[in-house]
């Protein structure tokens, strides 16, 4: 059976894709384990409480070298959250949930887990005025099957997703949107507002070094020493070394937007064999077309550097 979407216009996903200039309610889903940017982002968005409510931390599933498949990278990523909210002093204060233990196995065939039954319960909750704004750094599927538990829940939140590659890119084969092609489909099908921060050719400007990350982090804590040593472990040779941090694009685009420059599209159809179609009569998006490196660099060290600050002053 087909899943049916409301009917949103066009007027309404623009008005809902206006950068929101207040303090936002916020989900973060992420594959926290899965190599290290998801780390920094999770401590970005935790640094930023006086514009982003966390009301959720959701464990996305993942399947690479560091997991044996999407469950255990689910579980791990579940666990890494346990081990960031510890070290910068929120534990207790951020309810994190386990999510999909496998990929979507038809278009129309959520996965069940306590996060994607939580995304749609916040997102149910939310005012018409004030809608819950889903960030995912990680394989959609989660989101994807709350959309498809609920379909309601499209005109409820705004999903902010680092997927894909740019639209000039030769392909979108990218590891977010292709391990779970009927979850990214969902996302980019249903009409929910939606802003896309492709990878290749947009977030692949957020490079950083050890060197960079040592002079501005290394001193900031338990915090900064674990970015610093979670940033290390990932090459055995630093020199003439950069790696890049992209899932804090997302978190900069909903703290700044003029660090994530985007214009409106129309949302791209996804193929077989990781490519895009395109088709101007389908609904319109958000899409990011670059990143100021610097602004987002600088707005992350100067949350850590706070976050550590109080976790200091707590402890003391």
């Amino acid at each position: 059976m087909t899943t049916r979407y409301p009917g949103l216009t066009d007027s309404f996903r623009l008005e809902r894709l206006h950068h929101p200039g207040g303090k936002v309610r916020m989900v973060l889903d992420t594959d926290t384990y899965n190599e290290i940017d998801d780390q920094f982002a999770v401590i970005f968005a935790l640094g930023s409480p006086e514009r982003l409510k966390i009301e959720a931390l959701c464990a996305a599933p993942f399947h690479n070298e560091r997991s044996d498949g999407p469950e255990d990278g689910m579980v791990k990523s579940y666990e890494e959250l346990q081990r960031i909210v510890r070290i910068a002093g929120a534990a207790g204060r951020i309810p994190i949930y386990e999510g999909s233990r496998g990929w979507m196995a038809g278009p129309d065939r959520p996965v069940e887990s306590e996060a994607a039954r939580r995304i749609v319960e916040l997102a149910l909750a939310s005012p018409d005025d004030d809608p819950l704004y889903v960030v995912a750094i990680g394989a959609i599927t989660n989101v994807a099957s709350a959309i498809l538990m609920e379909p309601r829940i499209i005109g409820k939140i705004v999903v902010v997703w680092l997927g894909g590659h740019a639209p000039w890119w030769d392909h979108t084969r990218e590891f977010n949107m292709i391990q779970d092609v009927h979850a990214s489909r969902v996302v980019l099908d249903c009409g929910v507002p939606l802003v896309l921060v492709p990878c290749m050719g947009v977030a692949s400007h957020l490079l950083t070094t050890k060197a960079e990350i040592d002079l501005h982090l290394g001193e900031c804590g338990a915090i900064g020493r674990y970015l610093a040593e979670t940033y290390a472990a990932c090459s055995d040779d630093h020199y003439a070394y950069s790696r890049v941090i992209w899932d804090i694009s997302t978190i900069g685009w909903l703290l700044d937007e003029r660090s994530v420059p985007c214009r409106i599209v129309h949302s791209p159809i996804l193929n077989e064999g990781g490519t895009y179609s395109f088709d101007q009569g389908r609904h319109l998006i958000k899409m990011a077309q670059h990143v100021r490196r610097d602004a987002v660099f600088r707005s992350l060290f100067d949350r850590v550097r706070k976050l550590a600050g109080q976790a200091k002053g707590q402890s003391e």
